[in-house]
């Protein structure tokens, strides 16, 4: 029996760029493929900034939870990719900014490299009713 998988997408976040979804929702859970800061209109980096890299990529995260019926404070877990740990205190600012307590769950990993070289990349698992 194959599981019932429901496709997320939307314009307002980046399209994927390989052979993914931006998001899928099986059952209350939505996956949320990871998001870069790429602006949605252009498909271009946003910045070479740290600071404004990370905002979109949490302004592209948000669009993809709107799509799926969600908001950011649904999400239960994130896991973000940095290619320098040293931005680990920027993230905890950014954020700040994005969610209030409680928090998601986070992991967060410093990483070699990002697709498009990027400094950031952030994936999410959603709940939503």
């Amino acid at each position: 029996m194959a599981v019932e998988k429901e496709i997320i997408q939307t314009d307002n976040a980046p399209a994927a760029i390989g052979t993914y979804s931006q998001a899928v929702k099986v059952g209350k859970t939505v996956y949320i493929s990871g998001q870069i800061p790429l602006v949605p209109s252009t498909m271009e980096l946003v910045s070479e900034d740290f600071v404004t890299q990370a905002h979109q990529v949490f302004k592209n995260l948000a669009a993809v939870v709107n799509a799926a019926g969600g908001d950011l404070q649904d999400i239960a877990k994130l896991n973000i990719s940095l290619i320098d740990l040293a931005n680990f205190s920027h993230i905890n600012s950014v954020m700040a900014e994005y969610f209030t307590e409680p928090y998601p769950a986070r992991a967060a990993v410093g990483v070699r490299q990002l697709p498009k070289d990027v400094a950031i990349e952030v994936e999410a698992i959603l709940i939503v009713e």
